[in-house]
């Protein structure tokens, strides 16, 4: 009787243990993970402060007003020309990450292109603008989405009638034969000398060296401080000049201001380029990107050094702008505010809300329509 007793347990037990192994518990849902919103990006590559401090400062101009957190800013060497890795992998690290979808470069020096196509091998969904374009304009054209360049070949000719308008009879231009192998460069030479032909002004070409050569950029200046007098006792004070590189600017103002010579704009046409430190010009942070401001300060300079009428440059700073529409453009993409890479008009309505007073056309509407070229509007300091 125990025994049948104890094997009924048994049994029991054993049907207890088989329910209890079937039932599955309830499943905790787990806590759903927060929402993130990832900042949209852009990436900005400019010049060091020796090579192009316009494009710089406006580079850390965009960081200050976007938000470090949204703008990426970078440089690229000094000596880009020897360095173009560097370059290439300035590039593709601001590609690298996930959140930047548009990517500024200005000036576009040689590796830009290769840089651009490196990262479409990784992602195509990056938006590229380039400013100031060192390479095969429609190599250029057919690598970045939109490009920003001052019109060369009008400037080829509006340089040196405004020379003339200032009195010059002498036009002396310096640059080193790496510019002159950039092709809108070249052709700018051509019109130029060619244009002064026909207005009966003297065309002289000096060489400089390069400021990407073993000497830098203070062997380039050191030759303008020594050789810009020279040229101006032999020709006279009817002599202007030109220079190609923006490392020239500062020495060359102060040399034609040393000799009453004749400067119609910079490489970079600008108020800012060059002209307040040449000219001792105290810019106060509250004043700083006010253009009235600088024009004023400038023409009460030249005035007060018996120059009047003998220096001339743009009222839009054309470099600075060229970062600011172009940050404007690639914010708006990044956002998603538009999607196609291509919007040329909302380009233009960029360069116009950052520069103003500019004419824009497209370097060829058919081959090159993305490729818009600048001109600004020209002021005469002191001009009587």
């Amino acid at each position: 009787m125990v025994k049948k007793f104890v094997v009924a347990l048994l049994v029991v037990a054993l049907f207890l243990g088989v329910y209890v192994l079937q039932q599955k518990p309830t499943p905790v849902e787990p806590e759903a993970a927060p929402s993130v919103v990832r900042a949209a990006k852009i990436g900005i590559m400019t010049g060091t402060v020796s090579q192009g401090e316009e494009e710089y400062r406006a580079g850390e101009e965009m960081v200050a007003k976007y938000g470090s957190e949204n703008v990426i800013h970078v440089t690229y060497p000094d000596r880009f020309m020897d360095e173009q890795e560097t370059t290439i992998s300035q590039i593709v690290a601001m590609a690298a990450d996930p959140d930047v979808k548009a990517i500024i470069i200005c000036q576009a020096v040689p590796g830009t292109a290769a840089g651009i196509n490196k990262v479409k091998e990784l992602r195509d969904d990056i938006l590229f603008i380039a400013g100031t374009i060192h390479e095969e304009p429609y190599m250029m054209a057919g690598t970045a989405d939109v490009l920003f360049e001052i019109d060369q070949p009008m400037r080829g000719r509006a340089i040196i009638e405004k020379a003339k308008e200032m009195g010059a009879e002498t036009f002396v231009h310096i640059s080193f034969p790496r510019h002159m192998a950039m092709p809108l460069l070249a052709q700018r030479r051509e019109i130029m000398e060619a244009t002064a032909g026909e207005l009966g002004v003297d065309f002289v070409f000096v060489n400089a060296p390069d400021p990407t050569a073993e000497g830098g950029v203070a062997a380039t200046q050191q030759f303008i401080l020594e050789d810009t007098p020279r040229q101006a006792e032999q020709y006279g004070e009817s002599t202007a000049f030109f220079g190609t590189n923006c490392g020239m600017m500062e020495p060359l103002i102060r040399s034609v201001m040393r000799t009453n010579a004749i400067f119609p704009e910079q490489c970079c046409p600008s108020p800012y380029h060059a002209l307040p430190n040449a000219l001792g010009i105290a810019v106060p942070p509250e004043m700083a990107g006010n253009v009235p401001f600088i024009i004023e300060a400038i023409t009460d300079k030249v005035h007060e050094n018996n120059m009047d009428g003998r220096i001339a440059t743009w009222t839009a700073p054309i470099a600075m702008s060229f970062i600011r529409a172009a940050a404007a453009y690639g914010m708006a993409f990044a956002n998603g505010e538009f999607t196609d890479k291509q919007d040329i008009e909302r380009a233009k309505a960029a360069l116009y809300e950052a520069a103003g007073n500019v004419n824009i056309r497209p370097y060829d509407e058919e081959r090159a329509p993305n490729l818009l070229m600048v001109v600004g509007e020209s002021i005469i300091f002191a001009k009587n």
